[in-house]
């Protein structure tokens, strides 16, 4: 699930249109924002407390190559949504995934 900080001038879609490209390669359109996560944590550097919000949008690919992908991650892979979710070490992130799919599957259908 790419994530990252906005560049500065850089809207939360740019951003993550962005973090999809440098995280795995792909080039992708947008297809609608799922939902964000909430939450907060300590800096362990100075302690301080940092609340972050994350935006998570529905991505098609559009072409691209995984074999691109950023040197920071190992492996970049296609998998089927309930393993994706069975990976997953946050609930919240789980409940992203989920809404992600029924997302594309009323998409599909021809619901909005």
């Amino acid at each position: 699930m790419p994530k990252g900080t906005p560049n500065p001038g850089e809207s939360g879609l740019q951003t993550a249109l962005r973090e999809v490209r440098e995280e795995t390669g792909l080039e992708v359109e947008p297809a609608g924002k799922v939902g964000e996560i909430h939450y907060s944590y300590e800096r362990p550097q100075d302690g301080a407390r940092v609340d972050k919000t994350v935006h998570f949008y529905l991505m098609r690919p559009v072409g691209g190559d995984t074999a691109a992908h950023d040197p920071e991650f190992d492996v970049v892979e296609w998998v089927e949504a309930s393993e994706a979710v069975r990976r997953l070490t946050y609930p919240n992130e789980a409940r992203i995934v989920e809404a992600a799919v029924a997302m594309a599957a009323r998409q599909a259908n021809g619901n909005r």
